[in-house]
């Protein structure tokens, strides 16, 4: 599974269980998608998309086509065991399962969080931007997990890192007022804003769900312009436009 175009999860996982995280490199889209844009929704030729998606099943030899899901920066999460979801028709920002159909979020700053029962029976994968976070997106993952967190290992992916994440203050309000602690994870600027530190914000939240094994979120993807999209990095020169990682997890 080496290749440029694959982030290899630093996670003890359990057996049967696999994981990865895609980089920017080794696809087929052009500028600002170049090269190995995983998002159909982002402007870029449905043929390239197609070709990296192709690609990316090739390189993880995937028995199943990944869930693609339509993400909303919400709090919903789809269950793979109860329905068919067909690529972007399923408005979720994460998803769970037990068969062999890959978990997939997308991201381009926000926070993948990918999760594994430590008996490798359930795997799951959020979406975790400031607005999902705040609203509950990990605590709704978890629960359809249906496994006590304690039993849960989990993994933290590259996003935007607190030096480049400034917020204004009615975020960092928002996560005062509803998370105890996290006061801890802002601080201010010159310009009377706040940098967020996203990573530390989802710790905290795992552990105070129980999690004793979270692992990862040590990757900057606004920093690493050779391996990751980052919207706030590139979002102003492209016209709001650029690539999307994908981090997967499944049942082998």
């Amino acid at each position: 599974m080496n290749s440029d175009s694959l982030l290899q999860p630093d996670w003890p996982l359990p057996p049967g269980v696999r994981a990865a995280f895609t980089t920017r490199l080794g696809g087929n889209s052009v500028a600002p998608w170049d090269s190995f844009n995983l998002g159909a929704h982002v402007g870029d030729a449905p043929a390239a998309v197609a070709a990296n998606r192709a690609r990316l099943s090739s390189l993880l030899a995937l028995r199943a086509e990944p869930a693609w899901l339509s993400q909303v920066h919400g709090v919903e999460v789809a269950d793979l065991d109860a329905a068919p979801v067909e690529a972007g028709t399923v408005i979720a920002d994460a998803s769970v399962a037990s068969g062999t159909r890959p978990c997939v979020i997308m991201v381009a700053d926000c926070l993948p969080v990918l999760f594994a029962s430590l008996d490798g029976r359930r795997v799951g994968a959020a979406h975790a931007g400031w607005r999902g976070l705040l609203a509950g997106v990990l605590e709704r993952t978890v629960a359809a997990l249906g496994v006590p967190a304690a039993g849960l290992t989990a993994w933290l992916g590259p996003a935007i890192s607190q030096r480049h994440f400034e917020v204004g203050a009615e975020v960092r309000e928002a996560f005062v007022g509803a998370q105890p602690g996290a006061a801890q994870f802002f601080e201010p600027n010159a310009r009377q804003r706040w940098q967020a530190d996203l990573v530390g914000l989802a710790r905290r939240r795992l552990e105070q769900l129980g999690l004793r094994s979270v692992h990862g979120g040590q990757w900057c993807t606004y920093d690493d312009r050779i391996r990751f999209f980052s919207h706030r990095r590139d979002g102003h020169q492209w016209d709001g436009k650029g690539g999307r990682m994908a981090a997967l997890i499944w049942r082998d």
